[in-house]
């Protein structure tokens, strides 16, 4: 496995179809052709297929919610261990966390973050910062979000 990419957790559409990032204003799969990490166009259908590719993908707390404000400290706390467990199981080479919060989370960092590399490893991989492609998270353009997913394809290929 290349990357494995990490969410917080389900939304409630992601919930109801069974698969990752299934939003319908989330950009993930679009960013991830517009950026060349796949060859061709997919969607949230095709997520199983994510493996042709030598990724994964995965949440750290599997309850759906239709945001995270309701999710507890002690599911973060249960879903860390699991995703340690994942990491050690499968060994990513990357772990991407789609989110900027959620790298906070893991890595208990205040402030601003840089998208793209950074300097911790989890459980041996490579950490990645990838923006969440919430149609919901204002805080990055489109073209910030693609800039973050063609470090990540950069990455890959070197």
């Amino acid at each position: 496995m290349r990357v494995v990419f990490v969410g917080i957790n389900p939304g409630v559409r992601s919930a109801l179809t069974g698969h990752h990032f299934a939003g319908y204003s989330n950009r993930f799969w679009k960013l991830l052709y517009e950026s060349k990490l796949v060859p061709e166009p997919i969607g949230f259908a095709d997520d199983r297929r994510l493996h042709e590719w030598g990724f994964g993908i995965t949440n750290l707390v599997p309850r759906p919610t239709p945001g995270i404000d309701t999710l507890s400290p002690d599911e973060y706390h249960a879903g860390l261990g699991i995703l340690r467990r994942k990491v050690r199981r499968f060994k990513p080479a990357i772990v991407a966390f789609v989110g900027v919060s959620l790298y906070r989370l893991i890595f208990q960092k205040k402030g601003p973050v840089t998208l793209g590399r950074q300097i911790e490893r989890f459980e041996g991989a490579e950490v990645f910062v990838l923006p969440n492609p919430s149609g919901r998270n204002a805080n990055f353009s489109h073209a910030e979000m693609l800039a973050a997913f063609r470090k990540l394809a950069v990455r890959l290929r070197a």
